[in-house]
């Protein structure tokens, strides 16, 4: 019989989940954690543009604007570069946001709390398989913390599958071109478990994208998203989405596709057109999604300290979460 645990026992099991997971991802990424910012300065065009349309939480000081961050996709790249990591290595953080415009449901809130992590490949390194080998790592890390975790506290069942499955944004459209992408993507996760949607951003066949990902981060053909069947909840959750970064071609030809050419003059951008970066690979992977998937929570707020709108706690209060 499932255990129900206390405030105080879910909050010790998630500082172990953590530790064991953050020991998985320096070993098999060979990264080190580092600490980063909560705010950056506008100017500098380090803010991740997310799909485009959220709008940060900002601030001025004296005359200068500084915003939240949404995530550090591209603060970690300048970082490795001015840190002199070495080739095929890297860092991760713990990465803490808000997203005031987030849809507010049992999987999301305004708060976002991830490991977000980049590591400096070679240019020859920018190929699927190396997308996919990395994909593996991770996938591995969460399945030897869940197994560690299942076996220090026998009353949780979580038994993820021992493989990823890998299919293109364009092969799922194919298979399933009747259904918008989310209802694919629930199809083939509640099919196959663990899957990695390859190739994010950019206009499949059909005229649409599979989802909307900011220009300047990801390389549109060398990204993807990670998804895990949650049966507590009975549906797919995203639990990373990751990619090779765009080079010097690729940010091009993204900024003109989504008309941000304008963005070139920002300090980040020029130093990708001269080559002033590292290539990188890398990522975010959502650490409350992770708790609830493998303590078989059915909200997000069992496992987050979040704070809510009022309507939200009624809800909460009226099914015994909070």
């Amino acid at each position: 019989m499932k255990k129900e645990l206390s405030y105080l026992e879910t909050i010790k099991i998630i500082a172990d989940i953590k530790k064991h997971f953050e020991s998985q991802l320096e070993t098999r990424l060979s990264l080190v954690k580092v600490q980063s910012p909560i705010f950056i300065k506008t100017s500098t065009g380090l803010q991740d543009g997310l799909t485009g349309v959220e709008k940060a939480v900002s601030f001025k000081k004296d005359d200068e604007k500084f915003e939240i961050v949404h995530s550090l996709a591209k603060w970690k790249r300048e970082a490795l570069g001015k840190y002199q990591f070495e080739m095929h290595t890297g860092l991760y953080t713990d990465m803490k946001a808000i997203r005031k415009d987030e849809i507010v449901d049992n999987i999301h809130s305004m708060y976002v709390e991830q490991w977000d992590w980049e590591k400096i490949i070679t240019k020859d390194d920018r190929t699927i398989e190396y997308l996919k080998d990395t994909v593996r790592s991770i996938y591995k890390a969460i399945r030897q913390t869940a197994i560690f975790i299942k076996q220090k506290y026998q009353f949780l069942s979580i038994d993820l599958p021992k493989t990823i499955y890998f299919i293109t944004s364009q092969e799922l459209e194919d298979l399933y071109p009747d259904i918008i992408p989310s209802e694919r993507e629930q199809k083939i996760v509640k099919e196959k478990k663990a899957v990695f949607i390859i190739g994010i951003g950019d206009k499949l066949h059909s005229g649409k994208t599979h989802d909307k990902r900011s220009p300047d981060y990801d390389d549109w053909q060398l990204d993807g998203d990670l998804l895990i069947y949650d049966k507590a909840i009975d549906q797919a959750i995203e639990i990373s989405s990751m990619g090779i970064r765009v080079d010097e071609k690729s940010l091009k030809e993204q900024l003109e596709k989504s008309k941000c050419l304008d963005r070139l003059q920002l300090p980040y951008h020029k130093k990708i057109l001269q080559k002033d970066l590292p290539y990188t690979i890398g990522g975010g992977i959502g650490q409350s999604r992770l708790f609830m998937l493998l303590l078989e929570k059915m909200h997000i707020a069992e496992v987050q300290a979040s704070s809510w709108e009022e309507k939200t706690y009624r809800e909460l209060k009226d099914i015994k979460i909070l």
